[in-house]
């Protein structure tokens, strides 16, 4: 029998990272993790503007064939200077809130703000005295951006608390 040698198991390797690299790795990918989060949430807002500017077209075609049928624009429900809206914090709130667009001129129902929530001013609103109407995304998530790029949707009354359309008459309201 001969005598061998054993060798003792290597316990440190000097292979491998040092506590530093691993934070500069840890570091760059939160960077870069950052960025693609104010990337998405940017995207996310844009997406949302771009459904309001939908609906509320979709909501001012309808009115305007209402109009063309009645020859006046469905009346506010609380009359004259009061905004309704699903959940409005000037007027009535309903469903419902521009009378006798669904489903006649409107399949479906009204539409409502997406972020789907029940907060009072940052919601779709309507207001008509008949001869006229304003309808307005009220405190939009990006009303800077949306009106840079659609001047025609700016309410010359709330400077970007709000954009819609409106008619001849209810540039004021």
């Amino acid at each position: 029998m001969q005598n061998s040698k054993s060798e003792a198991p290597v316990i440190f390797s000097k292979e491998g990272f040092t506590i530093i690299e691993i934070l500069v790795v840890v570091v760059i990918i939160g960077i870069l993790a950052s960025i693609v989060v104010v990337s998405f949430n940017t995207t996310l807002r844009h997406s949302r503007e771009g459904k309001r500017i939908a609906d509320l077209k979709n909501v001012s075609t309808a009115l305007d064939m209402y109009y063309a049928e009645n020859n006046s624009y469905p009346n506010s429900y609380g009359g004259v200077g009061i905004w309704d809206g699903i959940y409005s914090c000037w007027g009535d709130s309903t469903t419902n809130w521009i009378p006798g667009l669904v489903p006649t001129y409107l399949k479906g129902e009204l539409p409502r703000d997406p972020r789907n929530h029940t907060n009072c001013g940052e919601q779709y609103i309507y207001r008509s005295d008949g001869k006229a109407y304003k309808l307005l995304a009220h405190q939009p998530e990006d009303c800077t951006w949306t009106v840079s790029k659609y001047p025609s949707l700016a309410d010359p009354m709330r400077n970007c608390w709000a954009f819609g359309y409106y008619s001849e008459g209810a540039y004021n309201f």
